[in-house]
Formats: structure tokens, C-alpha cells, sequence
């Protein structure tokens, strides 16, 4: 396997440069009574999934405290026990019910964010989190310098190690911009291109964690047009923010653009996914793709693109003209 590497910005800290996103395995969770969860979850696979990907050098995972309202955490505490050495971000902002699976609320102030880092450690079975990231960002507001200041506190306190947000734009990184703010997480594939966010990464020397590096599984060459997944699956869900899924099947559009640029991304042996995440490391020197995952299978494919590495700047280019965007300067 290619020791492919990437620099978490002002943290310094060097870790795989694929990571994977513990969404899926946590499974069931409701907001308002409506799934907010991926089907199809197994413990003892995602297990199993969770070692072999340490087995194959992923040394960064990504979670939340909302995926399964716990559950995620708990899962990624038990199959990391005896892995100091791998990164483990997590993130906070919502409020859960553990026994119910329900997100009931967002909160943000001092002392909740306080119990929900100690909640957090507990389930991760950790000391301390490497990466505490904000969920939730349009809930700061007024209160980003208190938050700020509680986050540097608990950096203090040996809680956290480094903090992150992740956004939906520039302002809302600038605005938890502390001394120990090191990565921001957006929204990055190959079907929407790289945000605006990722420039103020730049200039704030953060490292970039890539959300849906595979558009929630279209890019991964699982799902077309007669795709019908679960009403329990969150993409079967009408959410503003889902783009790539109506109802449980991908949109024309995004077939439509995904057929475009298929060939580019499988050549040279690449399976769909592991060109797709090639598009991303080839776009920025600073991305870490987080792809989910719920099998062994999903690892290994997914593992395998660092032994592939970035895309040329060629096949890059050649991806944005397809798409109609313009080449790289």
C-alpha cells in the first residue's frame, strides 16, 4: 500500500490521506420522527470493517455523537481499543436521546458542550479527541468567541486535542477561528467540485475533511436508475440538502454527469470509487476524503485508491471539461 500521507494543518499531525466517515455504521436515528440514519447497518460487520481498515492504513475515522445517537461512537471506542495511534474525530452540537435513537435539539453552550465531549469520551472509550468538530454551524451565531473560548479550554484540559467545524461556508470557519482550530469539514466530490470553503482553509493553514467524498454512495458504483433504497434509509428522505437521491434513487442529472466522467475516473485500473476520491487528492493537496462505510468490502475498495494515488493534472482537467467547469490555473 502507497504510504500516501496528508498534514491536518496547524496540528501538524500526519495521518492517512483517505479517512472514513462512521455515519452508516451507526445505523437507526430519528429527528422529528423521520430517519436521519443509513439502513442495512451490522454490527459485527462494521466490526470487522473497522479492523481492516487499520489493517490497511487508514489511521483517521470521523464520527459524530448524532450518528445513531451514539451508537457510532460506541462501535468505533470498541473496535479502536488498543489504537492509540489512530486519529479519531468526532463532533458535537446536537443533542441526543441514546435509549430512544431521537436527535432532539441543537445546542451549543458552555456546559452542554462540556458534558457532550465527556459523553463522547465515553463512548470512544478515549482519553482524548484528537479532532472536536462543530456540527452544527448555524447555531454559533453571537456565540462563536464563547464557544471558541470553551473549545480552547478543553484543549487545556487535555479533553480535545484540536478542534474543526463543519461548514457550508467561509464565514462560519473565520468565525471559530481560535488558536487551535485545525480542519474543516465540507462538502467535496467530484460531481460538485471543490467549495468555497476549501480557499479559507487555505488561508487559515487548516487541514480539509471531505463529507461525502462519494455523493452517499453513487460514486461508489453501487446505485443507478433502478435503485430503490428503504423509506428507514435517510437518502430515501425529501431533505433540502440531499441532491444526489429523490426518493431513494439518483437523479438523472447526477447519472447524467457521473456517466460523463466514468472513463476518466476508471482508467488505469481505478474502480469508480477510488477514481472519484483520486479526483479529490488531486484537486487539493490538503483533502483527507471521508467515504462511509458499513462492510469489509467497502474498506478494501475504498483502502485501495491510496496504492492508486491522485489523478494527473491530465485526467484532472480532463474531469472539469467534461463537467463544464473550468481547468485548474
Amino acid at each position: 500500500m502507497t504510504d500516501l500521507k496528508r498534514r491536518l494543518g496547524r496540528s501538524n499531525l500526519r495521518v492517512s490521506a483517505l479517512g472514513l466517515g462512521c455515519w452508516p455504521i451507526g445505523g437507526a436515528v430519528f429527528r422529528d420522527g423521520r430517519p436521519r440514519g443509513y439502513s442495512g447497518a451490522d454490527d459485527a460487520e462494521s466490526l470487522r470493517a473497522i479492523a481492516a481498515a487499520v489493517d490497511l492504513g487508514v489511521t483517521l475515522f470521523d464520527t459524530a455523537d448524532a450518528y445513531g445517537a451514539g451508537h457510532s461512537e460506541r462501535l468505533l471506542g470498541r473496535a479502536l481499543a488498543g489504537h492509540p495511534e489512530v486519529a479519531v474525530a468526532t463532533k458535537f452540537g446536537n443533542t441526543i436521546d441514546e435509549e430512544t435513537r431521537q436527535l432532539t435539539g441543537v445546542d451549543t453552550s458552555p456546559a452542554y458542550v462540556r458534558r457532550a465531549v465527556n459523553a463522547s469520551l465515553r463512548r470512544l472509550n478515549r482519553d482524548r479527541i484528537d479532532f472536536y468538530q462543530l456540527h452544527t454551524p448555524d447555531a454559533v451565531g453571537e456565540r462563536a468567541a464563547e464557544l471558541v473560548t470553551t473549545l480552547e479550554e478543553l484543549v487545556a484540559d487535555g479533553l480535545i486535542g484540536w478542534y474543526g467545524v463543519s461548514a457550508t461556508g467561509p464565514g462560519q470557519v473565520e468565525a471559530l477561528a481560535g488558536p487551535h482550530l485545525a480542519v474543516v469539514q465540507v462538502e467535496m466530490n467530484v460531481l460538485d467540485g471543490a467549495p468555497a470553503t476549501a480557499e479559507a482553509a487555505e488561508e487559515l493553514d487548516l487541514g480539509v475533511l471531505c463529507r461525502s467524498p462519494l455523493a452517499m454512495g453513487v460514486l461508489g458504483g453501487r446505485h443507478d436508475a433502478t435503485t430503490r433504497l428503504p423509506p428507514e434509509d435517510v437518502r430515501a428522505q425529501q431533505l433540502g440538502w440531499l441532491r444526489w437521491f429523490d426518493r431513494g434513487t439518483p437523479t438523472p442529472e447526477v447519472l447524467r454527469r457521473l456517466d460523463a466522467v466514468r472513463g476518466v475516473l476508471t482508467s488505469r485500473g481505478r474502480s469508480l470509487a477510488q477514481g472519484a476520491l483520486a479526483w479529490i487528492w488531486a484537486d487539493s493537496p490538503r483533502a483527507v476524503p471521508l467515504p462511509g462505510f458499513r462492510t469489509v468490502a467497502h474498506v478494501q475498495d475504498t483502502a485501495a485508491a491510496m496504492r492508486h494515488g491522485p489523478l494527473t493534472p491530465e485526467e484532472h482537467d480532463e474531469v472539469e471539461r467534461l463537467l463544464g467547469r473550468p481547468a485548474r490555473q
